[in-house]
């Protein structure tokens, strides 16, 4: 049987190799079989064990090892062959990784148990999804279920069963030889090119030619192959985006060997520097071709060309304090790094962004959700290229169809026309039961392809945890066009949200919460828990919105608020919760409280207050991700909720002018007044201000007092304006982000006044006293208006 399998291997190598596809082989089974038989495998495929990857929990063979934590690692490299120990568990974000780093002509093999059983064997993915008070055996095996069959239905795919000694499937699709790409097409260098032609002679598709052209926008000075170029002196950005194999970092590469070539300083920048290795390679070849610019390369990714050039990688938070230093900064793998540190990376005056798109990163889509609106709003004049044709293999590779249809890499939300006369009236509420959605392909794409699409965190994990994990519900808005009379047509998403069910802990539980521990899946719990020392914030039961995605054809009709108060109406109707939280509660049981967690802007801030829900923290340091701080709400819908929100609704009020001098000197004002403005009313502090207090205070509105001398009395007197929000008081805009920057965060008032366009720190300083006039006027006491009265009758 081993002689078989090795047989079948080579020949799904030798098929793979001839049409530059990848193939796939399944070996199910024993897990000790299963390696003996890779081992033999490996020993007889032509391909040197340097070129070769394992990834699984143990490393048992002579070639690279990785966990399948840090397959990460194997962005923007290439494999001949991989193999992925699936026994102990599958993380679907490290399938996708390792699926996109084999290269044309290459083996991917999963080890996995009899595909038969393995839906039912739990893993530590598994485990990560059994959230308090669930159990392991609660997760359902949905995800490997469909996985499975689209392992047997796809074509390119070997499945062997190694307990039967059986090749169930051999996978070899008996492809037609193909014309080379140089058959196919000839590549014509851009008129007016700037960088050498053995740049774009080096290129393989006419999308590389389009992708390194892009790049000579960044030069000095105008003209070139690209775009309507920018003025001489203004920032200039490239954005290439693709799927992976399509050669995005090889094109980035040929530019940088290109600049380097002409005497530029390139500053490369990716999450790691193997990450960057496909960027170097191809650089060293070009420069290789060049005269007078041949490289040397060491090995902290550091090349040199003989007139002076260079391209040097740094890590990324070294790279942002290296900018000036550059010519030219290209950041590779984008998508996989923090929006914020993107943002600081944005500083460069001649930057270019290279990304790959449909999910391989595992880091979301904050570069294309997030970071995306911040460049449009940029200075920078954008340059942008999509790569679509596969230049690592063919067009049509069946392992990549696969896996996009595995994971769900392509999902898509419905094409506007169906969906872009939705209104609230036209549409239903529907709860998404994981049953349905297995069952249901069109619906699931749609379901998960808005939420890919509309939400920078979704990704492969999330599948799984969609189809399987017990804390997680999914409800929706389905519309149907009232032309349509087919019965059979379930009608379309058009807005998603994704629930999770926390809290309802147990006192054990709390308590290790309490003392430090971590509990997953039980965000808003933990946090009230462990970081603001309220040991019960777990008992009440609570239903967080972790995901709300409206169709982008369908915004602004109220149907993502329509979608929010339908779930608020059937949670709110269940039986409340009950005192025994040791019990665990099931779908049909109440609870106690609505809540999300966000990075907060005004905008997110306001649409969630006006559904109801009202500020009880935020964070003190920013999310990795949104490069946003993140913004805690609740909406009760019982006394044991409103109970937990009245206290932290009233604790974060009270604290927030501290933390404004403090870890949020750095909050944007607009989202300080948005954090404030959605905390509840009834929170407001007292002000508490003493005469003295308030002497101050008016002093300095209507006289010659500053806010320096005494800032406390101040800040207590703002905040309570921004949470109670009187109707009687209307400052402007810049007034009350004049009262945040220098009231509440103490900025200093020369700062101030350049950011508000003040015309001289004057001016800035007698605004202040203008801004505080009507709140001393509403909240002032006796002495506050004898103090008002003094100055106003001078």
């Amino acid at each position: 049987m081993n002689a078989d399998v090795v047989d079948l291997a080579e020949s799904l190598f030798d098929e793979a190799t001839g049409v530059n596809e990848r193939r796939l082989l399944v070996l199910a089974g024993d897990r000790a079989a299963g390696y003996d038989t890779l081992e033999s495998i490996l020993d007889t495929l032509p391909v040197p064990i340097t070129a070769t990857t394992l990834v699984g929990p143990d490393d048992r063979l002579r070639c690279e090892h990785l966990p399948q934590a840090n397959a990460s690692e194997l962005l923007g490299t290439t494999r001949d062959v991989i193999a992925l120990d699936a026994h102990e568990g599958l993380r679907p974000n490290a399938l996708g990784k390792v699926v996109g780093a084999v290269d044309g002509g290459g083996l991917l093999v999963l080890l996995t148990p009899r595909l038969e059983d393995w839906p039912d064997r739990h893993g530590e993915f598994d485990e990560s999804l059994a959230v308090p008070p669930f159990s392991v055996a609660d997760v359902t095996g949905r995800f490997r279920r469909r996985l499975v069959e689209t392992l047997r239905a796809h074509r390119g795919i070997g499945i062997v069963d190694l307990e039967a000694e059986q090749i169930v499937d051999d996978g070899l699709t008996n492809p037609a030889l193909r014309r080379s790409r140089e058959q196919e097409s000839s590549l014509e260098e851009p008129t007016n090119a700037r960088f050498p032609a053995e740049t774009y002679e080096a290129c393989l598709t006419g999308d590389q030619i389009d992708a390194v052209a892009a790049f000579e926008s960044l030069l000095e000075g105008n003209g070139g192959s690209t775009d309507e170029p920018p003025s001489e002196d203004q920032p200039r950005a490239v954005v290439l985006e693709a799927d992976r194999g399509r050669g995005k970092s090889s094109a980035a590469g040929l530019a940088a060997g290109a600049m380097a070539a002409a005497g530029l300083d390139v500053l490369v920048t990716a999450p790691r520097s193997r990450n960057a290795a496909e960027l170097f390679d191809r650089a060293r070849e070009l420069c290789e071709t060049l005269p007078d610019a041949t490289a040397t390369v060491d090995s902290t990714r550091r090349l040199e060309t003989a007139v002076g050039g260079r391209i040097r990688f740094l890590e990324p938070t070294d790279a942002v304090t290296h900018l000036a230093t550059a010519d030219v900064v290209i950041v590779d793998e984008a998508a996989a790094l923090p929006v914020s540190m993107l943002e600081s990376l944005l500083e460069a005056d001649r930057v270019a962004f290279a990304t790959t798109i449909h999910g391989y990163e595992g880091a979301g889509r904050g570069f294309s959700v997030r970071f995306r609106d911040r460049l449009a709003g940029s200075d920078h004049a954008v340059v942008e290229r999509t790569l679509v044709e596969p230049i690592r293999y063919a067009a049509g590779d069946p392992v990549e169809v696969w896996a996009f249809r595995a994971l769900l890499l392509d999902a898509r939300p419905p094409v506007e026309s169906m969906v872009e006369d939705a209104t609230p009236e036209s549409v239903e509420y529907r709860t998404l039961e994981p049953d349905d959605l297995f069952a249901d392909e069109h619906l699931l794409r749609e379901a998960f392809g808005l939420l890919v699409l509309a939400h920078y965190r979704t990704e492969p994990n999330d599948l799984a945890r969609l189809l399987d994990a017990p804390n997680l519900e999914a409800r929706a808005l389905i519309h149907r066009d009232a032309g349509d009379t087919d019965d059979s047509d379930g009608g379309r998403v058009v807005s998603v949200a994704l629930l999770a069910r926390e809290g309802n802990l147990s006192a054990e539980t709390r308590a290790m919460m309490y003392e430090g521990g971590r509990v997953r899946g039980n965000m808003l719990p933990d946090v009230l828990t462990s970081q603001l020392s309220d040991e019960s914030a777990g008992e009440p039961a609570g239903l967080r919105v972790v995901r709300i995605a409206t169709h982008h054809a369908a915004r602004s009709r109220g149907l993502g608020s329509q979608l929010l108060e339908c779930i608020r109406e059937e949670f709110a109707n269940e039986t409340p919760g009950v005192s025994d939280v040791e019990q665990d509660r099931r779908p049909s049981e109440g609870i106690d409280w609505l809540g999300t967690g966000f990075g907060a802007t005004p905008g997110l801030l306001e649409f969630w207050r006006e559904n109801g829900y009202r500020t009880v923290h935020v964070s003190t340091t920013r999310n990795d991700a949104s490069g946003e701080y993140s913004a805690l709400m609740l909406a009760p819908t019982t006394e044991s909720g409103a109970g937990l929100h009245d206290r932290h609704a009233e604790w974060f009020a009270r604290r927030f002018a501290a933390l404004c001098t403090d870890a949020l000197s750095d909050l944007d004002p607009d989202v300080a007044r948005g954090l404030l403005r959605s905390v509840d009313d009834a929170a407001a502090p007292p002000l508490e201000l003493s005469d003295h207090d308030w002497r101050v205070v008016a002093g300095a509105a209507y006289g010659p007092g500053l806010f320096d001398v005494d800032p406390g009395p101040f800040r207590r007197l703002v905040v309570r304006y921004f949470v109670e929000d009187p109707p009687d008081i209307d400052l402007t805009d810049r007034e009350e982000r004049l009262l945040v920057l220098r009231a509440l965060q103490g900025r200093d008032v020369s700062a101030v006044t350049d950011r508000l366009e003040y015309h001289s720190t004057g001016q800035c300083m007698r605004a202040l006293g203008t801004a505080l006039r009507p709140l001393v006027d509403r909240y002032g006491g006796d002495a506050a208006l004898e103090e008002r009265g003094r100055f106003a009758d001078e």
